[in-house]
């Protein structure tokens, strides 16, 4: 399963950076995997928790953080949504909360 925006992954790792190991844990983990269905992923993440609009809650580092992306069966992509702490998913709408579109002003280091 391809994750092909990098940047998002490195602009949540700069916001939570001790989420940085678990979060590349589960970039590293998941993207070796080709799945085909929501079955599939719940039969490797038992916890991962499915919603609506092809989306997927993990949970990352113990629980200490909450992962939401969108899955694309097809073409074998995984797109992340959003991320943050627990406290900070009880705000929010999993189902239609958007992408974060201060990422797109987000500078990686060594580009």
């Amino acid at each position: 399963m391809k994750i092909p925006v990098k940047r998002t992954i490195h602009y949540y790792i700069s916001k939570y950076p001790t989420a940085e190991k678990g979060l590349l844990l589960w970039v590293n983990e998941f993207s070796k995997f080709s799945f085909t269905n929501f079955n599939e992923i719940k039969n490797i993440y038992g916890n991962a928790s499915i919603i609506n609009n092809n989306r997927v809650i993990f949970n990352i580092k113990g629980n200490e953080f909450k992962l939401i992306v969108s899955i694309n069966f097809i073409q074998q992509a995984c797109y992340v949504i959003w991320f943050g702490t627990p406290s900070e998913y009880d705000k929010i709408n999993a189902g239609t909360i958007d992408f974060d579109i201060d990422i797109q002003n987000f500078k990686m280091k060594g580009l």
